[in-house]
């Protein structure tokens, strides 16, 4: 049996009603399988958020009672909007045999491409599921909530001078011109792709752009001020980055409208592969940001793209294990640490097993450093993963505004159906007030769809397939377990030839 499923949160003017989205479906059943029984299941009314559908839960008993073959949806959003929610739903899917497809996007589940994209949805799912929000204490969220500088070492192109906020007599942070024309000079150089820590700072020499403080710069130096948040113009992608890696967000989501800079605090706890960043704090200051938030994001995908690599090398074991082999004796290399050199750099490299266990071979002539190949892979499968599908992008600025203050209304929204569900949790409601909770929540819902909707309609402008988006962009800043997960789907194995020459046998 074929099951077309379809989800309208509210009836509006232009929206895709479920008996279009049934006929959408239709459409897309291969004539082949005309013969087969068609079953429709709807939601009217219904938010995406959560899988709490009277329709969908018949046909997902259906589907656990083996009735289903295919499921067919008008888009993908119509199933859930939650990536964990769809991410399992598609595992049940796999587990029962049955194909999904959405009729107006390239996402069918019987072909090798959907089976790959599912996979690869999966690992990063699990990647992103490792980021836990924990919320502050109240009292010293109050007091950062007001701007006040928290502390620490004064940042380059600022100054302290006295201020008074909401009242009270403080220190707040003040540009210096000529210090801040270096920054944005610094963060324009490094993000370009071709530019490094070590090339950044031969440029400052060689351009005689020395600090205006009477210091020097240095790797380290420049390092810390590319990753300092007090330069961004905070606005809610910004937030979002914070948020995805742990952060601790004091200030309210609404006021990261793209004006002010922002300050992190706490302490780190280092990890051999990703810091955790769960004791960290974000505050909004009160002084103006001075960086656009897309090229402070792009310096910090590069920062963390560094940091991964460098700890890649330092782990005793390697994410191609099991996948390098020798060309020779078919046997698989494994990682085996080096001496250390005068930089005081053990380098690993691999050997081969048919060499060292077997007896049996005499293994490669070159030495196979394991920083150089995982280094190559790496960029191989970032473009592997980019080539999946073409992606443009012709978003103004006037839209990338409004998407911004969109997902600011969103995020209050959600906070506040938190506050409503913690109310409801506590007890003490009668039953009057749960009827009038009951109906604030579906306002909540409601509001919510309307600005998923909007943000929708501005991102159709740019032709664009989330999904493969957000695939390139997470393996930007994946984990060692997130790389090791992706190259085992991608990578049918490595092959490494006497000479040491390498050949990757893709499995796509």
């Amino acid at each position: 049996m074929i099951a077309i499923y379809a989800r309208q949160s509210v009836e509006r003017e232009n929206s895709i009603s479920c008996e279009t989205q049934i006929e959408y479906g239709r459409s897309a059943i291969k004539p082949d399988e005309r013969s087969q029984k068609v079953q429709t299941f709807v939601d009217n009314g219904f938010s995406g958020g959560n899988t709490n559908r009277d329709g969908f839960q018949k046909m997902m008993k259906m589907v656990r009672q083996g009735k289903v073959s295919k499921v067919i949806v008008y888009k993908l959003d119509r199933i859930s909007r939650s990536l964990a929610d769809f991410v399992n739903i598609l595992q049940e899917f796999k587990e029962h045999n049955v194909e999904f497809v959405s009729s107006q996007e390239s996402f069918d589940t019987s072909s090798p491409y959907g089976e790959m994209i599912v996979k690869i949805l999966m690992v990063f799912a699990e990647f992103e599921r490792t980021s836990i929000i924990n919320r502050v204490t109240q009292a010293y969220a109050h007091r950062s909530e007001m701007g006040f500088y928290m502390g620490g070492r004064q940042p380059y192109g600022f100054e302290l001078v006295p201020a008074v906020i909401h009242g009270i007599d403080t220190k707040k942070l003040e540009p210096i011109p000529s210090e801040i024309e270096q920054i944005r000079y610094i963060y324009e150089v490094y993000a370009q792709e071709s530019v490094s820590l070590r090339r950044l700072l031969d440029i400052l020499v060689a351009e005689n752009k020395e600090p205006l403080n009477g210091s020097q710069w240095t790797t380290a130096k420049l390092s810390t001020l590319l990753k300092n948040p007090i330069y961004v113009k905070a606005d809610s992608d910004v937030y979002d980055y914070f948020e995805c890696h742990g952060v601790r967000m004091v200030t309210e989501p609404a006021q990261f409208t793209g004006t002010h800079g922002a300050q992190l605090y706490g302490r780190t706890k280092h990890k051999p592969d990703n810091p955790d960043w769960s004791d960290m704090k974000l505050v909004l200051m009160s002084h103006r940001g001075v960086i656009n938030s897309d090229i402070w994001l792009k310096c910090q995908r590069k920062l963390e793209k560094n940091r991964q690599i460098t700890n890649s090398y330092s782990n005793p074991t390697s994410w191609l294990a099991g996948k390098v082999v020798c060309e020779k004796c078919g046997h698989t290399m494994t990682t085996v640490k080096g001496k250390v050199n005068r930089n005081g750099e053990m380098r690993r490299y691999f050997n081969c097993t048919g060499k060292s266990h077997k007896k049996t071979c005499t293994g490669t002539k070159t030495t196979i450093y394991a920083k150089d190949l995982e280094e190559m892979l790496y960029d191989c499968i970032f473009e592997k993963l980019s080539d999946l599908k073409e992606v443009t992008r012709s978003s103004n600025s006037g839209d990338t505004a409004e998407i911004n203050e969109l997902k600011l209304k969103i995020k209050e929204i959600e906070k506040s159906e938190a506050q409503l569900m913690d109310s409801m949790l506590s007890g003490g409601f009668n039953s009057d007030m749960i009827a009038i909770a009951n109906q604030k929540a579906t306002h909540f819902k409601n509001d919510k769809l309307a600005l998923y909707e909007r943000i929708d309609a501005l991102k159709a402008k740019d032709n664009e397939t989330d999904i493969v988006i957000n695939l390139s962009r997470s393996w930007k800043h994946a984990d060692y377990g997130c790389k090791k997960d992706v190259a085992a789907i991608l990578i049918d194995k490595i092959v490494i030839s006497e000479d040491g020459s390498t050949k990757i046998i893709w499995n796509i």
